[in-house]
C-alpha cells in the first residue's frame, strides 16, 4: 500500500528526533576512540586535525587493532571464508551437491571482490563502526547504472531505524545528499527545480531521504518484503517508489539493551578508562617537563636580571651577594621518583583498555609440545567461552546477512545459471545456509583433535587390560574427524570413498597373498606326496623283482 510523501517524512523526523541522545553518546565515544568519525553533533572539514584534543592515541590504536582483527580473522582475503551448503546435513555429504555448492561459492566470491563492487571498502568502514559504536550500516544492491553488485557503508548519523514485534529491523530512514546532476541522472521523476539546478549548478547538493518500510499488499502476496521510497525532502516530492524482494540494508548490532540501537561492550567499558588515560598522560607530560626543565627558586636581591633557563644561558648574580647565604638559584623540585610510578600506572591502564577490546582473548591459545591433550582441550574451551560474545553476532548478523543478500541478488540476476536445469534435483526447494571459517569455529573443531588424543590415551591404557576393547571404538572415523579439524587444506585428506576403496584393495591383496601362501603350501605337500608315491612304487617294484628271483 502506497504511503504519502509527507507522512513518510514525518515518520522519519520522529525517528531522528527520538535518536538525538544517542548522537551525544556516539560523539563522546568517537572523540576518544574514533576521532575521524566524530561528526555526530559537530561539523568537521577535511582539513581539521581530528585528534588535536587527545594527549595520547593509544585508545584509537586499540580500536584500530580490534577492527583490523575482525576483517583479518573473519574475512581473510587469501582463504575461502564462507561456503554455500544445504541446511540438510545429509544432503551436504553428497559429492554432487557439494561440488555444485563449491562452484556457486566461487561465483559469489568473484562477484563480491569485483573491483567495482566496493566490498572491501564497505566492510572495512563497517568493521570500525561496529567495534566502536556497536553497529554499522551497509547497503547491498545492484548499481543503478552498471547493473553490478554495489556495497556501500553509511554514517550512523544519517540513518535511523525501528524494529518490528520480533525485534528485527524493518523500517529504515536514511538522509543523504546528492548533486543535482546525479539526481536527474538517477531519477526520471526529478522535481523541476532540481532539473533547473542541474543545468545551472550541477554540483548543488539536494537533500534526499531513502525510506524502507514493510511491504503491504492487499492481495496478501508475499513476493516482496519491503517498499522503497526516494523522497526530495525540500520539495516534498516523491522521486521513486517500488517494491523490493528483500531489505537492502545490513545493520549488524553487537549488544542491544533497551532500544533498537546497540552498544559496543568494548567502548562502554573502555570510555572511562580512555578518559582517565588522557588525564594521566597529560599529568605525566607535565611531570616529565618539570623533571627535565624544573621550576626554579631564587633570591630576588641576589640577581641582576631574570633567570635565563635556555641552553647556554647565563644569569648574572649581584656582586655583593654572599655565597654563604646559599645558592642564588636552585631547582624547586628535585625528586623524580614519581615518574616511574606514573609510567607503570599508564601501562596498566593501557592493558585494561586492551582487555576491554578483547585483544587478549581473540587470539587462539598457543599449544605447546609439553601440554597434554586434556590441557589443550581445557584451554580451547576457555578461548571459546571468552571469544563467543564477539564472534557470535559477527557470524550471523554481519557475515551471514551480507552473504544471504548477495546470494539473493545473484540468483535473481541469473549469475548462477539456470537453476531449474543445473541445480541438483535433491537441492531444489531446499533451504541454503552459509558456513564460515572463523577462529571460533576453528577452536571448536580443535576440540575434536584434543578429544581424539585423550581417547587414544584411554584406549592404549585399556588395551593393556583387554585386547578386545579395540572393537569398541571406530578409530578410523575418530581419526578423520580429528584430522579434518587441524589440517589447513582439505585436499590433504583423502576422500572417504577413496579411502574405502584403497582399504578394500589392501584387504583383497592381503587375501590373495594368504591364498597364494596356502596354495604354495599345498603344492609343496603335493610334490612331497608325488615323491613319496614314486619311492613306494620303486620299493614295491624291487620287492617284486626279488620275489621273481
Amino acid at each position: 500500500m502506497k504511503q504519502s510523501t509527507q507522512f513518510l517524512i514525518q515518520r522519519g523526523d520522529k525517528l531522528f528526533s527520538d535518536r538525538m541522545p544517542m548522537l551525544s553518546l556516539w560523539q563522546s565515544i568517537a572523540d576518544q576512540f574514533y576521532p575521524e568519525r566524530g561528526s555526530f553533533t559537530v561539523s568537521k572539514s577535511d582539513g581539521d586535525e581530528f585528534a588535536a584534543h587527545l594527549m595520547t592515541g593509544l585508545p584509537s590504536m586499540i580500536r584500530r587493532d580490534l577492527a583490523n582483527q575482525i576483517s583479518a580473522m573473519l574475512r581473510p582475503r587469501g582463504k575461502d571464508w564462507f561456503e554455500v551448503e544445504p541446511a540438510d546435513e545429509e544432503l551436504a555429504e553428497d559429492q554432487i551437491i557439494k561440488g555444485w555448492c563449491q562452484d556457486k561459492s566461487a561465483v559469489m566470491r568473484r562477484a563480491m571482490y569485483d573491483i567495482h563492487s566496493g566490498f572491501i571498502r564497505a566492510t572495512k568502514t563497517a568493521d570500525h563502526d561496529f567495534c566502536t559504536f556497536g553497529q554499522a550500516v551497509i547497503t547491498v544492491e545492484l548499481d543503478r547504472l552498471t547493473n553490478t553488485l554495489l556495497y556501500r557503508p553509511w554514517h550512523l548519523r544519517d540513518v535511523a531505524w525501528s524494529e518490528n514485534y520480533a525485534g528485527m529491523i524493518d523500517e529504515v530512514h536514511h538522509k543523504m545528499k546528492l548533486a543535482a546532476r546525479d539526481v536527474v541522472k538517477l531519477f526520471k521523476n526529478a522535481h523541476e527545480s532540481v532539473k533547473k539546478a542541474a543545468e545551472k549548478e550541477p554540483l548543488k547538493e539536494i537533500e534526499l531521504r531513502r525510506i524502507i518500510v514493510p511491504y503491504e499488499d492487499e492481495k496478501g502476496s508475499n513476493r516482496f518484503s519491503s517498499q522503497s521510497y526516494y523522497v526530495d525532502v525540500e520539495n516534498e516530492h516523491e522521486l521513486e517508489a517500488k517494491p523490493l524482494v528483500e531489505h537492502p540494508y545490513v545493520i549488524p548490532r553487537w549488544q542491544t539493551v533497551q532500544s533498537q540501537y546497540a552498544h559496543s561492550p568494548a567502548t562502554v567499558i573502555g570510555l572511562p578508562d580512555a578518559r582517565t588515560l588522557q588525564a594521566m598522560t597529560l599529568t605525566l607530560f607535565e611531570a616529565g617537563e618539570k623533571a627535565v626543565n624544573p621550576p626554579l627558586i631564587a633570591y630576588q636581591e641576589a640577581l641582576r636580571s631574570d633567570v635565563n633557563t635556555w641552553a647556554g644561558a647565563v644569569t648574572y648574580v649581584d656582586i655583593d651577594y654572599d655565597e654563604r647565604q646559599g645558592e642564588p638559584v636552585r631547582p624547586l623540585f628535585t625528586d623524580k621518583g614519581g615518574l616511574a610510578f606514573g609510567m607503570d600506572m599508564l601501562e596498566k591502564m593501557g592493558d585494561l583498555l586492551k582487555e576491554a577490546f578483547y585483544l587478549n582473548k581473540i587470539m587462539l591459545p598457543p599449544v605447546g609440545d609439553a601440554m597434554t591433550a586434556t590441557e589443550v582441550r581445557i584451554r580451547t574451551e576457555e578461548y571459546v567461552r571468552a571469544a563467543l560474545p564477539l564472534f557470535e553476532p559477527l557470524e550471523t548478523d554481519y557475515n551471514g546477512a551480507l552473504c544471504e543478500k548477495t546470494w539473493g541478488i545473484l540468483m535473481r540476476e541469473g549469475a548462477f545459471g539456470n537453476l531449474r536445469e543445473e541445480m541438483p534435483r535433491q537441492l531444489q526447494g531446499r533451504e541454503i545456509n552459509f558456513s564460515f571459517q572463523t577462529p571460533l569455529q576453528a577452536a571448536q573443531e580443535r576440540e575434536k583433535a584434543a578429544a581424539f588424543q585423550e581417547l587414544a590415551q584411554l584406549l592404549a591404557a585399556g588395551l593393556q587390560v583387554d585386547q578386545k576393547l579395540v572393537a569398541e571404538v571406530d578409530t578410523r572415523k575418530a581419526f578423520r574427524d580429528a584430522a579434518n579439524a587441524i589440517v589447513p587444506h582439505a585436499e590433504w585428506i583423502v576422500p572417504e570413498e577413496v579411502s574405502e576403496q584403497a582399504l578394500q584393495g589392501q584387504q583383497e591383496a592381503q587375501k590373495m597373498q594368504e591364498l597364494a601362501a596356502v596354495a604354495g603350501q599345498g603344492m609343496g605337500l603335493a610334490s612331497q606326496g608325488l615323491d613319496l608315491a614314486k619311492a613306494v612304487g620303486e620299493t614295491a617294484s624291487a620287492f617284486q623283482t626279488t620275489g621273481a628271483v
